[in-house]
């Protein structure tokens, strides 16, 4: 099912997305590929990448961001603690682009705005946990002016409004499996906040505690909304 028929997402698994942007540019969001316990064997190999955004930095969403940006180097978009602690592991300081929250960055051709999530963010570095800045949501207008909010881990927050108010975008990619962010009765006013007509879930099913899904959502926001069913490996 084609959001745009220009921009192509495929579902790795969990929070982790490939992107095929509207001129043609690999983008990989949250990078939790190799290791990721839900994704597809094919999709496990990442040969390109031209850019690659980070919405936080817990394990299952950068755990396999350097290894992949030490092989492809791509242009990565972060926040700037991130941002920083990516230069400490030797990733080029010039392919990182370290913004925070409300500016918005272009980056391959590609804009992108850095919103609040409500979530944490400590980055898991040798046996410890070090600080990675806040976790932010995001919104990526493409090349063809096709434009998706991406929420990130967060649960829902009365200014996803004022988010959807300030950029026109018609989807939303939020986290519906409950316990480490919202599950679907909170994405439920997400998405009376947001105001969108189709949802793509994420962040459900990777492991028995992420127990909300798809169904249970559509149920629960009726007509005003459709919610993809989706699968690891699906191209939205």
């Amino acid at each position: 099912m084609a959001l745009n028929a220009e921009v192509g997402f495929t579902w790795v698994g969990h929070g982790t997305w490939k992107v095929r942007s509207a001129k043609g540019k690999e983008v990989l969001i949250d990078p939790w590929v190799m290791n990721n316990p839900v994704a597809p064997e094919n999709l496990k190999a990442v040969d390109r990448c031209d850019l690659m955004l980070i919405t936080h930095g817990h394990f299952d969403h950068i755990h396999d961001g350097l290894e992949i940006a030490r092989r492809t180097k791509p242009t990565i978009v972060t926040n700037h603690e991130i941002g920083v602690w990516l230069g400490s592991k030797g990733i080029d300081g010039e392919k990182i682009i370290g913004g925070n929250k409300g500016g918005t960055i272009e980056a391959e051709g590609i804009n992108v705005t850095l919103v609040h999530a409500e979530h944490t963010c400590g980055i898991t570095d040798n046996g410890g946990i070090v600080y990675g800045g806040e976790a932010c949501g995001l919104v990526i207008e493409f090349e063809n002016g096709f434009t998706v909010y991406f929420s990130g881990d967060t649960d829902v927050f009365g200014d996803m409004a004022l988010i959807a108010e300030l950029s026109k975008f018609d989807v939303a990619f939020l986290p519906i499996g409950g316990f480490y962010t919202m599950g679907p009765e909170r994405a439920a006013k997400a998405v009376q906040l947001l105001g969108v007509k189709t949802v793509v879930p994420m962040h459900f099913g990777t492991f028995p505690v992420l127990s909300g899904n798809p169904s249970q959502l559509q149920e629960l926001v009726g007509n005003k909304a459709k919610v993809l069913d989706i699968k690891p490996g699906d191209i939205v």
